[in-house]
């Protein structure tokens, strides 16, 4: 599986961003596909997730503020945010994972940067 992901950027405190990723090679077997994030000098954490079936899932920090959704047909996956905070700044990495993976990720795209100016 290859991911691409795109969008980030520069963005003041309050606005909005929206990250898309796409998938292509061996997609028949992803299940689940979403975003982590890694802060400088931090670990790198799950922001959202979304299974084929639309269950989804946030970190307690973005619940309210960001929303995954994703095209099957397309194979591909978006982050929309909004009210972005400084402490949103990060690169984002999306991901897939197979129904019977046990990893964090079974995939990573090659990570987008976004940055929230106070």
């Amino acid at each position: 599986v290859q991911l691409q992901a795109s969008g980030g950027g520069l963005v003041q405190a309050g606005g909005s961003l929206r990250l898309s990723c796409a998938a292509s090679g061996s997609i028949f077997s992803i299940d689940v596909m979403g975003w982590y994030r890694q802060a400088p000098g931090k670990q790198r954490e799950l922001v959202a997730s979304i299974t084929r079936s639309s269950s989804t899932n946030y970190a307690s920090s973005v619940k309210g503020r960001f929303t995954i959704s994703r095209d099957n047909a397309k194979n591909t996956v978006s982050l929309q945010m909004y009210s972005l905070k400084p402490e949103d700044t990060a690169v984002y990495y999306c991901y897939t994972k197979s129904r019977a993976s046990i990893s964090r990720a079974d995939y990573w795209g090659q990570g987008t940067l976004v940055t929230v100016s106070s």
